[in-house]
């Protein structure tokens, strides 16, 4: 029966779209209590099971304004409901407060030289590679969690500073993941997507969730990276900034071209219209949170010539590519290499092995001062594709030279 209560009450809270966190206040609330005898992680375990609410049961039902049988029923569907973002969320409770509360007090002063400092990280991130900026970005992240966990804080301190950690995570998982250490990033991430969770800032916590979903959709873990990006689009909600649903839209064209087959491929062009229109709807009066500055209509066009490419459509992929990479920023060295990667297997795939090569040799010699393990796998991708014309000299050149 425990775990039949755990789903009603998971089901209950998030149709209030509330975090772990603020259900544990509400409960409180609804009892009468004072300080926190149920906290988040208590929330964490009625929800898996792990133990019965009992005498809480009651509280529940009145702060989730339903009765107690609406908790205690035997759910009807027999199929298990799809994950959901609470599913991703790291054991135990990484950023719970430390009980004592006696450390300095941190204002939102502290809030906003974390901001500048995460946004730094991003802008940073644009032109160095994970390699270049794992130690510092992991060295923020902890710092962040000690001065949440450790610092005395008003309650909207707290929301904001678990905000920040939120962006922080994404940015350094995104770094740890550039950097080739997947387990690190996935780590990060997870934690990540608890601190936006209880900000209840729903539209982190699915950019969180994306990138994490991004991350397994390219390293063979394509059925859970479908599924999680699609946990982060619904997590989000109709609600989110068009450049938001726009950008969980896409990776969830990208989660269905990796898994495969026609109906995939179906879905995938499905989503990217999707994309499209999601971005439309974005204009000047519209407010997106600043982490979502590089969404724009080019960078759509990118996933899109990503997927036609993935899919061996090259004679839409190359145009688009071409087009991209005409206006990119050349000091953006990895994404640059990376961009030109696509178009030189979408080349080889158009059997235009010369212009492969010559694409290939730019992704090289780009890539080679570059500590990035998404560039490095991408320049193995691309040896293998021209491994089909090595009978032609341009490309016999090419491969002999990364062998040597």
């Amino acid at each position: 029966m425990g775990s039949c209560i755990g789903a009603n009450i998971r089901r209950e809270r998030e149709r209030h779209g509330w975090s772990q966190a603020r259900l544990a206040l509400e409960v409180c609330r609804a009892a009468g209590v004072q300080g926190e005898p149920v906290g988040r992680q208590e929330v964490s375990r009625w929800e898996t099971g792990k133990r019965t609410p009992r005498e809480w049961l009651p509280f529940l039902a009145a702060a989730l304004g339903v009765p107690v049988e609406a908790l205690t029923a035997p759910q009807t569907t027999a199929e298990p409901p799809p994950p959901t973002l609470a599913d991703y969320l790291p054991e135990g409770d990484p950023l719970s407060p430390l009980s004592a509360r006696e450390g300095r007090r941190v204002g939102m002063g502290q809030v906003d030289d974390l901001q500048q400092r995460v946004h730094g990280l991003r802008l940073a991130d644009d032109v160095l590679a994970g390699g270049d900026l794992i130690r510092p970005a992991l060295r923020e992240l902890r710092s962040a969690v000690r001065l949440y966990r450790e610092g005395a804080h008003t309650g909207d301190v707290g929301r904001q500073l678990l905000r920040q950690i939120g962006e922080l995570a994404q940015i350094a998982g995104w770094i740890a993941s550039d950097a080739g250490q997947h387990a690190e990033a996935e780590q990060i991430y997870r934690l990540g997507i608890s601190a936006a969770r209880q900000a209840e800032d729903h539209t982190l916590a699915g950019n969180l969730a994306g990138s994490l979903a991004y991350q397994m959709t390219n390293t063979g873990r394509e059925v859970e990276g479908l599924q999680l990006a699609r946990a982060a689009l619904d997590g989000a909600g109709p609600d989110a900034p068009p450049k938001a649903r726009a950008l969980y839209i896409d990776r969830v064209a990208w989660a269905h071209t990796k898994a495969g087959g026609s109906e995939s491929a179906q879905r995938s062009m499905r989503a990217l219209g999707e994309a499209s229109e999601a971005l439309a709807k974005d204009s000047a009066g519209t407010e997106s949170p600043a982490w979502l500055y590089w969404v724009d209509a080019g960078e759509l066009q990118v996933m899109e010539s990503r997927v036609y490419t993935e899919l061996r459509r090259p004679l839409r992929a190359v145009p688009l590519l071409r087009d991209v990479l005409s206006r990119y920023d050349a000091t953006h060295t990895r994404e640059m290499a990376l961009y030109l990667s696509w178009l030189a297997v979408a080349y080889a795939d158009a059997n235009e092995p010369e212009e492969a090569a010559a694409t290939a040799e730019r992704v090289i010699s780009l890539s080679a001062d570059i500590a990035s393990e998404r560039t490095a796998e991408r320049v193995r991708v691309v040896l293998a594709h021209l491994s089909a014309y090595a009978d032609v000299p341009e490309v016999r050149a090419v491969l002999d030279s990364a062998e040597a």
